[in-house]
């Protein structure tokens, strides 16, 4: 009988230098000191196996820590060490564990813990109608999947039967999931290099992004017109076949607000040219922008909107798709056609989990929490040189760290000083192109620990600032 534990752990190759464009790197030095410190053997000798019975991948082996509980806003490790999670994939935005939703959950599975296709049970129309309650006409049609890639998938093969074409464009630098098509409309290297032949027609634009504007270096949006938007119109004329414009609302690793106009000028051209408009809210639905969806802070509406992650309450990998009514026009083809496509248990957990968000007004609470901490973090770039800018709304915040204000290089290995040092002192959170620090706490965090982690944060910076010498940072 075969045992993993024999195999020996995959080692990564010298040849290659890592690629922080979407995370911070798993083989640094700062995390080799970081693990030296604060693993114990039993947690090393699980992290071992781990790594022998995984195969390898880039952002996820070998891993950081082993974990034994989460709650709220928390997670354990097996030394019961606590980290508050300003991370957690996006998918805690009720917090880990809420009773609302392990109860919904725990009755759902005594009575239908699955549901075979070709059937469908009260939970998955429920949630249904509640996602077609809570999203502007004309959204009006729903389908699940398993994940948000799977549902980017989704929107891409409707937008094409509903438009007969297959172009699609999309932005450099965004993510909308791993698989062969998802990659094929992302634009990171990190996910697309050296896998051959990507979707045909899958065209990419510069992201809006007023801090490292490539139209105007100054980032003054309203001297040049939205030359970003304008050049998406183009792009479109001259294909003159695009299917859908596919994009996030905001960049949420890299938090990204565009310029005020930005969508509704692509939603004009959109119109105009016969293209769909697709959302990608798989990281940012639900509240966590101050508003219920990202979009809403746009004033346009899309005509496809993915939705996934926090979805599932922090329990269930669930995503959905949520469409104009005149969109259904499809019935001969196989859109999803997942194996889970309505579970009972994880609607169940949608269910609860949206119950929470609107009864305890969590969109509202994330944008007032928001606003008080991104006026705290402001107050860095008063202090630090190196705090190029800091950006967010609601509870979805970001430091970008540079080498200078004037290049805006990414200040990758100070990032993960900073990120190092956060984690010893109780605060986890992700690194994003290469020197940005992704905030992203449950909606329901206490005052208190959000002041907390910002206090962490502020301590760790003017620390890491002072200990590394000028010539030695990045």
């Amino acid at each position: 009988m075969k045992d993993c534990t024999l195999l020996s752990p995959s080692q990564p190759s010298a040849a290659q230098p890592a690629d922080t464009s979407e995370g911070d790197t798993n083989h640094s030095p700062h995390r080799r000191r970081w693990q030296t410190d604060h693993i114990d053997p039993a947690s090393r000798h699980l992290l071992e196996r781990d790594q022998r019975c995984f195969l390898s991948q880039s952002l996820s082996t070998p891993c950081l820590d082993v974990l034994a509980g989460s709650r709220d806003s928390s997670l354990f490790n097996l030394q019961g060490r606590e980290y508050l999670d300003f991370h957690g994939n996006s998918a805690h935005p009720v917090g880990y564990g809420h009773p609302k939703v392990i109860e919904a959950v725990t009755r759902q599975m005594a009575n239908l813990p699955f549901c075979p296709r070709r059937y469908t049970n009260r939970p998955a129309i429920e949630l249904a109608e509640k996602l077609v309650q809570i999203t502007p006409d004309p959204l009006g049609k729903v389908l699940f999947a398993p994940g948000g890639t799977s549902a980017v998938g989704m929107a891409l093969k409707l937008a094409r039967v509903a438009t007969g074409r297959f172009k699609t464009i999309s932005m450099w630098d965004s993510f909308h999931g791993a698989s062969l098509d998802a990659i094929s409309v992302g634009g990171e290297a990190l996910f697309r290099e050296g896998i051959g032949p990507l979707l045909p027609g899958s065209e990419h634009v510069p992201p809006a992004d007023p801090y490292r504007c490539l139209w105007d270096a100054r980032g003054a949006c309203d001297a040049c017109g939205l030359k970003c938007a304008r050049y998406v119109s183009y792009v479109m004329e001259r294909e003159g076949d695009v299917a859908a414009v596919i994009a996030e609302p905001l960049r949420c690793t890299a938090v990204n607000p565009p310029p005020p106009g930005y969508w509704q000028a692509i939603r004009k051209a959109c119109d105009r040219h016969g293209a769909l408009l697709i959302f990608d809210e798989t990281a940012t639905c639900l509240g966590r922008t101050g508003r219920m969806f990202a979009f809403e802070h746009e004033a346009v509406v899309p005509d496809i909107l993915v939705l996934g992650k926090g979805l599932g309450g922090g329990l269930f990998p669930l995503a959905a798709i949520v469409a104009r009514s005149d969109l259904d026009v499809a019935p001969h083809k196989a859109l999803g056609h997942y194996t889970h496509e309505k579970n009972p248990v994880a609607c169940a957990a949608a269910l609860a989990t949206i119950g929470v968000i609107e009864t305890h007004n969590l969109p509202a609470r994330a944008a007032e929490l928001g606003r008080t901490a991104l006026n705290r973090l402001a107050l860095l770039t008063q202090i630090h040189p190196r705090v190029g800018d800091v950006r967010g709304r609601g509870l979805l915040l970001g430091i970008d760290l540079v080498r200078d204000r004037t290049s805006k290089a990414p200040a990758a290995d100070m990032a993960e000083q900073v990120l190092y040092a956060c984690l010893a002192r109780g605060l986890s959170f992700k690194i994003s192109h290469g020197g940005f620090l992704t905030l992203t706490p449950p909606l329901t965090i206490a005052a208190d620990q959000l002041f907390r982690a910002l206090g962490i944060l502020e301590k760790t910076l003017s620390a890491v600032l002072e200990e590394v010498p000028h010539a030695q940072r990045d």
